[in-house]
């Protein structure tokens, strides 16, 4: 079982994003797709890594993920009809 964080990515159809980004950034993402085609065994652009990256960060944090369910929560209460009173 690989050590790090993200899976293995499936087969998909790669679509070009263009980020800009800090030197110290880019560096580490270089660093982690040269992790990542040591632990799978195939080699991934960084830019096809940062999309997943994010997704499981976003997937991963509990406060994103709670505010995401009270926003969630407080639009559906506001959809609701007004109850008599």
């Amino acid at each position: 079982m690989p050590d790090i964080k993200l899976a293995k990515i499936p087969e998909r159809t790669p679509i070009k994003m263009m980020v800009l980004l800090p030197p110290e950034v880019a560096g580490s993402l270089q660093e982690y797709a040269a992790v990542y085609e040591r632990e799978y065994g195939g080699a991934e652009e960084v830019q096809t890594l940062i999309p997943y990256m994010l997704a499981n960060f976003l997937e991963n944090d509990r406060g994103f993920q709670q505010a995401r369910r009270k926003l969630a929560s407080n639009e559906e209460a506001n959809k609701a009809p007004n109850s008599p009173k």
